[in-house]
């Protein structure tokens, strides 16, 4: 695996600063039932790290102690993999938070996991689930053979419990990930034509489709250093840098916290290991840290900064900006 960071580290990228915390992005591991290409955080089934018990109470903690946070963004490796998973979306909605899980959409028929989507819509969940495209091919390269079958009946599934479906309250969101070193697609014309496809040939609907860039770190980063492509996707997120995304990109009102229970400004600064800190301590743990004393602090900037705000910008929520030129499809 390439070292990313010595590449990215001294960094043009304009200064940011925190706004109120009001999303907790919870890391609960790195182990997943999946390897797939662009992972930025290189997760995968051989992946041994797990959220313990005690540091779950640690983040409930940190809730309870910050009114602020409304909404809790659950990740991983496969989330759903962590043992105290159920328990912890159960506390966030007994608190009244927005609840998501972002779902690979395979977990769904692994072994153990038989009635998780039952348990999602149980609890009124969100579920923000990767599609990189609606076509096999582009999917089972991107994700390993057989991953689209099991994604379309994961959807299938998690739409016959109501899904997506008008007034269920129950949301339904894709992503999309470019399949090399290009910028995504405008999203409002991808999402038209996942609609059409998926609608037609497997009578599956859906909420909102997110496009998200690719981040030239962990395993993707690693890649394009080893094809020779690092440098001109750099270029690339550099020239279509847009000034207007800044204002919206997610590290302004989102807090990370990897499986430790480290706190960083996103989950690309925790895979790069830029941790925030406070005086005399290289990084800060959740027990350490108050929602209000982070407000207005400065975020740690580097190069891979410019995936978020290239073109239409990246978020965990989507594009940041208006749609920009002609959409190809997700093949392209």
């Amino acid at each position: 695996m390439h070292a990313t960071l010595p590449l990215l580290a001294t960094s043009t990228f304009p200064a940011l600063h925190r706004c109120s915390v009001e999303t907790l992005q919870v890391n609960l591991g790195y182990r997943c039932n999946q390897s797939c290409l662009h992972c930025h955080v290189n997760a995968g089934p051989q992946r041994k790290e797990e959220m313990t018990g005690e540091t779950i109470d640690a983040l409930l903690e940190f809730i309870a102690a910050s009114p602020e946070v409304k909404v809790l963004d659950l990740t991983g490796g496969a989330p759903e993999l962590n043992r105290h998973f159920r328990r912890l979306v159960v506390a966030g909605r007994q608190r009244g938070l927005r609840v998501i899980d972002r779902c690979n959409l395979t977990i769904l028929e692994e072994p153990g996991h038989d009635d998780l989507a039952d348990f999602l819509a149980a609890h009124g969940v969100e579920v923000v689930a990767s599609l990189p495209c609606y076509l096999e091919e582009n999917v089972d390269r991107q994700r390993g053979k057989g991953t689209f079958d099991g994604s379309i009946r994961g959807l299938q599934r998690l739409n016959a419990l109501g899904y997506a479906a008008p007034d269920s309250g129950l949301v339904l969101n894709l992503v999309f990930n470019p399949q090399g070193p290009t910028l995504p697609p405008p999203q409002g014309p991808l999402a038209a034509a996942y609609r059409e496809h998926l609608g037609q040939e497997f009578g599956i609907v859906f909420n909102e489709l997110f496009t998200l860039s690719n981040m030239p770190i962990q395993r993707f980063g690693s890649m394009l250093i080893s094809k020779g492509q690092f440098n001109s996707y750099m270029q690339l997120l550099r020239s279509a840098h847009r000034d207007d995304n800044l204002e919206h990109v997610m590290c302004r009102n989102l807090l990370s916290v990897d499986w430790q229970g480290y706190v960083y400004d996103c989950d690309f600064n925790q895979q790069l290991g830029l941790p925030l800190g406070k005086p005399g301590r290289a990084r800060l743990h959740i027990t350490e840290a108050s929602a209000a004393a982070l407000e207005g602090g400065a975020i740690r900037v580097a190069d891979h900064c410019y995936g978020c705000t290239a073109g239409q910008g990246s978020s965990c929520g989507g594009a940041l900006g208006d749609d920009i030129a002609a959409a190809p499809s997700c093949g392209v």
